[in-house]
């Protein structure tokens, strides 16, 4: 006789993306008791950069959902239970090696090897080596008493929350030296800031916000109990009043909380340079509409005046390389990137992101037309992956197409520079010595003042103008 042996099979949320920690549960696509099979879609989860379709590796009988849609979950924690349906062998009464598999294990050594999670995204390995990321909610520790707090005749209770537990004796918080540099500017004591870089690193937004919550006002006297619960726990910023019955509260999260955190970063770690230049664009727009005519790139290809300014912006990055470059704060040097991943700023109902055309410099006008393309389309679906908006190393922001002139954008964290592309207008405009109208647009370079200077900047902007106002020198200088 053999017996049917069902296990309870366990999904963690992964790491969908390189270094992220939590992800938004947006919807289920199962229930408990529905069957799902191998590489099945079960949930889509957006994380900071992107929204995520999620496979389920294994072949099961959904047991549970532990978290509801619009639930925020850290990476590494179980979202899904699966009973997992075996045969076993003819029931032996004396065998012991019958009930072994019912002996408690660890839930990851009841896992295969294989955990196939996404396409591009496998197991993180070494995991038991990363140092426990330390949160800001409040625990019970055992580990090292409460610091005593001096309250006539009204003892604290044994079991008050404390601080998540310090370091263990002798170990370092993990930090690069520049940013254990800015904590000793600060007075920051990093051991007891919260980490949020990868693997338990402390950032340089980690030092200004611990500061911040420092330097705040301290909240009106309370009774003793609620006085030593402020003193073990971490300062808090209190929220804004509401002031009005119309004031609507949007959580910061998803793709806006990144990019809040990535223009802060930038804004304050990079020194911003912004260079403008009006050009007349008339050729490169009577250009654009013979290739729409013509259909030389292709039948289904979509052009656009945006080609023709990424395509310039391609060409000015072959001729000046040191412009597409990146800062290593680590290492202390300056990276001329071997190729060029040029990231195009896309506004979608989740925010804003910047996925990337790889090796774009590579590309024939036709080629980057359908790359561009295909980026334009699935940024416009939310279906951007993670692995889309990594890497790049140069980008353009279009703000011409809200009928803005131009602005001083920031820069992606990571790049030297990043053009923005105006409206393009009709303006008087002086042509063969006649005040005539012309179609006119405003660029704007801002870039990185550590890796570019002036002289270089202004090279790169002039050649991109050079080549909108002349788009016969895409051949002759590319």
């Amino acid at each position: 006789m053999t017996t049917e042996v069902r296990s309870l099979r366990e999904f963690k949320m992964p790491d969908v993306g390189e270094g992220l920690t939590e992800a938004e549960i947006l919807s289920w696509y199962v229930k408990p008791g529905d069957t799902v099979t191998d590489g099945q879609v079960v949930c889509e989860v957006e994380t900071a950069k992107a929204a995520v379709e999620l496979p389920i590796p294994f072949n099961g009988v959904v047991e549970a959902l532990h978290f509801p849609e619009g639930a925020t979950v850290d990476v590494g924690t179980v979202i899904i239970s699966i009973a997992v349906a075996g045969e076993a062998g003819a029931a032996a009464p004396a065998a012991p090696a019958a009930v072994a598999p019912a002996a408690p294990a660890p839930a990851e050594e009841a896992e295969p090897e294989r955990r196939e999670v996404l396409v591009g995204y496998g197991p993180r390995t070494g995991g038991s080596q990363r140092r426990a990321r330390r949160t800001t909610t409040t625990k019970v520790t055992a580990a090292k008493p409460a610091p005593a707090v001096p309250a006539p005749a009204a003892p604290v209770a044994p079991a008050a929350p404390a601080l998540p537990a310090d370091l263990p004796a002798g170990e370092r918080p993990l930090a690069k030296p520049p940013v254990r540099k800015l904590a000793k500017d600060l007075g920051v004591d990093l051991r007891a800031v919260t980490p949020t870089g990868r693997d338990g690193v402390i950032t340089r937004e980690d030092v200004h916000a611990h500061a911040a919550a420092q330097a705040a006002p301290a909240a009106p006297a309370a009774p003793v109990a609620e006085t030593a619960a402020a003193v073990v726990a971490e300062p808090v910023v209190a929220p804004l009043p509401v002031s009005g019955t119309g004031d609507v509260r949007v959580p910061i999260k998803g793709v806006r909380k990144a990019t809040a955190q990535a223009m802060v970063a930038s804004a304050f770690t990079a020194p911003h340079v912004t260079e403008f230049v009006q050009v007349d664009v008339t050729r490169t727009m009577k250009f654009v509409r013979r290739l729409k005519e013509s259909g030389e790139l292709g039948r289904d290809v979509r052009v656009s005046p945006l080609l023709l300014v990424a395509k310039a912006l391609l060409t000015a990055v072959k001729r000046h390389p040191e412009v597409n470059a990146q800062w290593d704060e680590a290492a202390q040097e300056i990276v001329i990137r071997g190729q060029v991943n040029l990231g195009i700023a896309a506004a979608t109902p989740r925010g804003l992101i910047v996925p990337n055309i790889k090796d774009a410099g590579a590309k024939t006008l036709s080629g980057l037309a359908v790359s561009l393309g295909e980026l334009v389309e699935t940024a416009r679906q939310g279906k951007t992956s993670p692995a889309d908006m990594q890497g790049g190393t140069i980008t353009i922001t279009n703000v011409g197409v809200f009928g803005v002139d131009t602005g001083t954008p920031i820069l992606n964290p990571g790049e030297a520079a990043i053009l923005a592309f105006g409206a393009v207008r009709e303006l008087p405009w002086v042509h063969k010595g006649k005040v005539v109208p012309r179609q006119v647009t405003t660029l704007a370079l801002s870039f990185d003042h550590r890796l570019v200077d002036g002289e270089l900047g202004s090279k790169v902007l002039a050649d991109v103008a050079a080549l909108l106002e002349y788009p016969k020198r895409l051949i002759t200088w590319g």
